[in-house]
C-alpha cells in the first residue's frame, strides 16, 4: 500500500478536561516525535503522524503509551471525485495484495467530522459502490471477513483497513516520577512497566547484594532498563545503584537471622524514600505480589513498610505468576530475567514469613538500621 499516514488514535486522554486534555495530548506528540523522525499534527482528537521511514513508524508506535490504536493510512480531499479516485485504487491494491477478491465479504463504515451536505450512511453506500465497481465482492454489514474505514474530515478524507492495537495508557512523564526497586527478576521490570504506561516518569534503584549475589546482576540489571527504555522515548529512564552487601551482613550479623529478607526490603525501601525525596519523586514501587515469596505474606508486607511515610505501589499485587510472565514475555524482558545471576546467598533457610510488627521494630534496633540506611545511601551512585 502507498500509504502517506498513520492515524493514532488515544482513548481515556479524550474524557479529561480541555485544558488536561491538550497538555497530554502534546505531551503524546512529543513522545512519538522522540521515538522515530516524523512530522505530527493534532485535529480535533486525532493525531497524524508522517513517518520519515514509514515501517519504522508503524512499528514503533506500538511503544508509545496513550496511543489505544492506530492505522497505516492514505488520505484525499474531501469531494466525491477525489474519495472515488483514491477508494478504487486502494480497492485495486487489496486486490493485489489478495486481501480481498471475490469470495470476500467486506463492509464500508464511514466516520464523519464537521459539516457535510451527506449522511455517514450515505457516504459508506457510495463507497460501497466504488469497491463493488473494481471487484464483485458481496456486502455484509454484520459479519465482514474485510472493513474498509472512510473517515471524512472539513477538507481531508482518510482510507485505511486496518486497526493495530497500542500499548494504551497514558503519555509517559504526565504523571509525575516514581523509584522503582528494580532487581534482575522477573517481577519489578513488568511494575516499571505497568507504570510507564500509566504515564509515571521511572528512576530505576538497583540493590547490588554482593558479596551475597552474582557477579551479573548489575550486568542484567543495566540489559532489562536498557528494554525498558524502548517504551520509554522522551523520558529515559534514570539508573541508580547502591552497594547492598554491607547493610546485608549487619542485618545477618546484629538481628535475628530469620528476619534478614523482612529487614532487606525494610531498607530497600527507607533508601528508596531517601533518594525520592532527593530527586522530587511522589512514590515508590516494587514488584510485590501477595504471598509470592517470603517478604510478601500480608503480615510481612506491613512490617517491612513501617516507618516510610511516601506511598509505596505494587501494581502486580494482585497477579500469579502466570499473568506476570506473560506480561514479561510480550515486553522483552522475560529472557533477560531468566538469565542466571546466582541468587541471593544471604536468604535465611527458614525466613520468616509472619512477622510481627513489635519484633520488627526490635530487629531494626539491634542492627541500628537509621545508621545502616544512610551508610548505604551514601554510596548510591549514578550508571549511564
Amino acid at each position: 500500500m502507498n500509504y502517506d499516514l498513520i492515524i493514532a488514535r488515544y482513548g481515556e486522554i479524550g474524557i479529561k478536561s480541555p485544558k488536561i486534555r491538550s497538555r497530554f495530548e502534546r505531551k503524546l506528540v512529543k513522545n512519538i516525535k522522540a521515538t522515530f523522525k516524523c512530522d505530527v499534527e493534532r485535529n480535533q482528537g486525532r493525531i497524524y503522524v508522517h513517518p520519515e521511514n514509514f515501517s519504522e513508524g508503524v512499528e514503533k508506535l506500538n511503544r508509545v503509551f496513550g496511543v489505544v490504536s492506530y492505522s497505516p493510512a492514505i488520505s484525499t480531499q474531501t469531494t466525491f471525485e477525489d474519495i472515488d479516485e483514491t477508494l478504487s485504487s486502494y480497492a485495486e491494491e487489496l486486490i493485489a495484495e489478495k486481501a480481498l477478491d471475490e469470495n470476500t465479504k467486506f463492509a464500508i463504515k464511514c466516520r464523519r467530522v464537521g459539516k457535510h451536505d451527506f449522511t455517514s450512511q450515505e457516504m459508506a453506500a457510495h463507497c460501497g459502490g466504488v469497491v463493488r465497481n473494481v471487484v464483485p465482492a458481496p456486502v455484509d454489514l454484520t459479519n465482514p471477513d474485510l472493513t474498509i474505514y472512510v473517515e471524512v474530515r472539513e477538507n481531508k478524507t482518510y482510507i485505511f483497513h486496518e486497526k493495530v492495537k497500542g500499548p494504551g495508557g497514558l503519555p509517559l512523564g504526565t504523571q509525575g516520577k516514581v523509584i522503582v526497586l528494580l532487581s534482575s527478576g522477573i517481577d519489578s521490570p513488568v511494575a516499571a512497566y505497568l507504570m510507564m504506561k500509566r504515564g509515571c516518569e521511572v528512576v530505576a534503584l538497583h540493590c547490588n547484594n554482593d558479596p551475597f549475589s552474582g557477579p551479573k546482576v548489575t550486568e542484567n540489571f543495566n540489559l532489562l532498563v536498557d528494554q525498558l527504555n524502548k517504551y520509554a522515548s522522551g523520558n529515559p529512564i534514570k539508573r541508580r545503584v547502591i552497594d547492598y552487601g554491607e547493610y546485608l551482613q549487619t542485618a545477618k550479623d546484629k538481628a535475628p537471622e530469620k528476619m534478614t529478607c523482612v529487614l532487606c526490603k525494610s531498607g530497600m525501601y527507607r533508601i528508596a524514600e531517601k533518594l525520592a525525596l532527593k530527586l522530587g519523586a511522589d512514590a515508590i514501587v516494587d514488584g510485590s505480589s501477595v504471598g509470592q515469596v517470603a517478604s510478601q505474606t500480608l503480615s510481612n508486607i506491613l512490617a517491612t513498610r513501617y516507618g516510610v511515610d511516601m506511598p509505596i505501589l505494587s501494581p502486580l499485587i494482585g497477579l500469579d505468576k502466570e499473568e506476570i510472565t506473560a506480561i514479561s514475555k510480550n515486553i522483552g524482558t522475560f529472557d533477560i530475567s531468566k538469565i542466571d545471576d546466582g541468587g541471593c546467598s544471604a536468604v535465611p533457610r527458614y525466613p520468616e514469613t509472619h512477622a510481627e510488627l513489635e519484633r520488627v521494630k526490635q530487629a531494626c534496633e539491634d542492627m541500628n538500621q537509621d545508621e545502616a540506611v544512610q551508610k548505604a545511601f551514601e554510596k548510591i551512585r549514578k550508571l549511564d
